[in-house]
C-alpha cells in the first residue's frame, strides 16, 4: 500500500476538504483525486463521501484511517532513525496542547527545542481534555502537553501542578480573602467554560457533586475572565490561564486547596519517535515517567 496515498487519505479526512488537503500536501487537487481513487481501487470500496461542502468518511474509511496513520508514522519513525545513526534529528512532530500551555509555557520550550534540533518540523494540535483523549487514541500525535487523559490508553510523565482558583469580580465581598470556600460555588451566578466537554471545570464540578446556578455558558477562557471582570458571575479555572492578562479579576484559591497535574502524555514511550523523545528531554527534563492508574 502506497505510503503517499495514505498521507492522501488522512489529510483528506483531517481537512474535510480534497482541495485543502492539497495544499497542505503540496499538490493539485487533481492530484489528490487520483491518488484517493487510486488507493480505494485498491482496497476495494470507497473511503470518502464526497460533495459540495467536501468529504467525510465512509464508515468503512473510518475503520481504515488508523491502519492508515501507523503505515505513515512507521515510515516516519524508519526515516527520523536512520536520520539519528547519521547523526542527524530530522522528522515532523505533532503535539497536542491546552490552549493556556501552548500561549504560555511552550513557547519558551519550542525555542530551546528548535535550537537543539532545526531539523525537526514541530505542527500544534489544540484543544481540550476531551480532544487530547481522542488523539492519544487514535495516535494522530506524537504526544500532549495536557491535565492528565482520563479516557485514554497512554504513558505518563508529570512536569507540573497548577493551581484552581476562583474568578471574582474586584468588587465581591471574598475578592481580597485568603481562600474561598469551594461549596460556595453553588451560592452564586456561575459563568461555565464549555460545559459537558470533560474540562477542568467539569472534572471538579463532578468531584465536589455540585451544581451551580449557571446563568452563562461560553467557549473560551478569556471570554469568561472577561464576562466575570464585568460582575456578571464566578467562575473558576487554572491560574496559568489568567497568568498575562490584566483585567480587574480576583484570583482567589480554593478552600480546600485544588490543584491540576499537567505533563506529557505519550501514546507508548516504548514506540516513541526520537523526535518525540527529545522533546519530553526537553520540555522535562529529569521528570520520571509514570503508567495509568
Amino acid at each position: 500500500m502506497d505510503i503517499i496515498k495514505c498521507e492522501a487519505a488522512l489529510a483528506a479526512a483531517e481537512q474535510g476538504s480534497l482541495t485543502a488537503a492539497a495544499e497542505l500536501l503540496g499538490y493539485t487537487q487533481s492530484g489528490i483525486t487520483r491518488m484517493i481513487s487510486a488507493l480505494e481501487s485498491e482496497i476495494g470500496f470507497p473511503l470518502f463521501i464526497r460533495s459540495k461542502k467536501g468529504v467525510r468518511l465512509t464508515e468503512n474509511g473510518k475503520i481504515m484511517l488508523p491502519l492508515f496513520r501507523e503505515i505513515v508514522r512507521s515510515r516516519q519513525n524508519a526515516e527520523q532513525v536512520s536520520a539519528e545513526i547519521c547523526g542527524m534529528i530530522r522528522g515532523t512532530l505533532t503535539i497536542g496542547c491546552y490552549y493556556s500551555i501552548s500561549a504560555l509555557r511552550l513557547p519558551a520550550i519550542l525555542k530551546e527545542f528548535r535550537s537543539r534540533y532545526p531539523g525537526v518540523t514541530v505542527r500544534m494540535q489544540e484543544g481540550g481534555n476531551r480532544e487530547m483523549s481522542r488523539w492519544l487514541n487514535e495516535r494522530s500525535v506524537d504526544c500532549c502537553f495536557c491535565a492528565y487523559p482520563e479516557a485514554a490508553d497512554f504513558d505518563w510523565i508529570p512536569v507540573f501542578e497548577d493551581e484552581l482558583v476562583a474568578w471574582l469580580p474586584k468588587d465581591h465581598p471574598l475578592a481580597h480573602a485568603d481562600a474561598f470556600p469551594i461549596e460556595n460555588l453553588e451560592k452564586e451566578p456561575f459563568i461555565h467554560t464549555s460545559p459537558n466537554h470533560d474540562t477542568d471545570q467539569d472534572r471538579l464540578l463532578a468531584a465536589f457533586h455540585l451544581h451551580p446556578q449557571t446563568c452563562f455558558s461560553t467557549r473560551d477562557a478569556f471570554t469568561t475572565y472577561n464576562m466575570v471582570e464585568a460582575g456578571l458571575g464566578i467562575s473558576f479555572n487554572q491560574r496559568l490561564i489568567s497568568q498575562k492578562w490584566n483585567g480587574e479579576v480576583a484570583l482567589v484559591p480554593f478552600s480546600p486547596p485544588q490543584f491540576i497535574p499537567l505533563g506529557i502524555a505519550v501514546p507508548s514511550l516504548k514506540d516513541a519517535s526520537p523526535s518525540a523523545r527529545r522533546f519530553i528531554d526537553c520540555a522535562a527534563p529529569g521528570c520520571r515517567p509514570s503508567s495509568p492508574a
